[in-house]
């Protein structure tokens, strides 16, 4: 092929990837450019040419998007903890659904021992990283949680499998303390606040019944 040529397309698939405001997947590239782009090999180039940069070309949730290295996210971790802020609960919870999903509200209850308020699901559905996922089909068909694509992209993980610590914690037999094999992926994002706040329920909050999600 004309290295003109190729230079030209490599440019589009860049231009296209950069102005985007969420992960792509290779077929949505594809779509905005000419017909016979070789969108996968231009991919690949651009993930080599950017991985020693202020920005790298990453894969979150099988797509493609634009990321800050790892080692340079201490630049914009104060304006990002300042955008939102969970709850210890919310943490909790969040971290449970993670790595039992798909999971009833009940089953949230009793890995965390207390019980939990409508409140909290909300906030998590809300920032969308937890989604309904169907219904257990146990009597009174429970709502079954799990994390969504968001949290994926939100998170930097390629697949719900790249969670820290999964793999271990399965072959121990074992899942917890869950927010603490989180704290470290979590603590990326979101600042952990002892009490609640006015966007998320607090633990004493949590300690009320609330009647189940059905």
């Amino acid at each position: 092929m004309d290295a003109d040529k190729l230079l030209a397309e490599r440019r589009m698939v860049e231009a296209v990837l950069f102005a985007a405001t969420k992960p792509l997947a290779l077929g949505e590239i594809a779509a905005r450019l000419p017909a016979g782009v070789d969108v996968g090999a231009h991919v690949a180039a651009l993930v080599a040419h950017y991985g020693e940069r202020g920005v790298n070309l990453v894969k979150v949730a099988d797509k493609w998007q634009f990321r800050t290295p790892p080692d340079l996210a201490f630049l914009l971790r104060e304006e990002v903890e300042e955008s939102r802020k969970l709850s210890r609960a919310a943490v909790e919870t969040l971290a449970i659904i993670a790595y039992h999903q798909p999971v009833t509200r009940a089953e949230i209850e009793e890995l965390r021992g207390v019980g939990l308020s409508k409140g909290t699901l909300d906030v998590l559905m809300e920032a969308g990283w937890v989604r309904p996922r169907g219904r257990k089909q146990v009597p009174g068909r429970p709502v079954l949680y799990a994390t969504s694509e968001e949290f994926l992209v939100h998170f930097g993980l390629e697949t719900i499998n790249d969670l820290p610590g999964l793999e271990e914690l399965k072959a121990a037999g074992m899942l917890e303390p869950m927010d603490q094999a989180l704290e470290g992926l979590l603590g990326k994002m979101v600042r952990v606040a002892d009490g609640g706040d006015d966007t998320a329920s607090s633990d004493a909050d949590e300690q009320e019944d609330a009647p189940p999600l059905l």
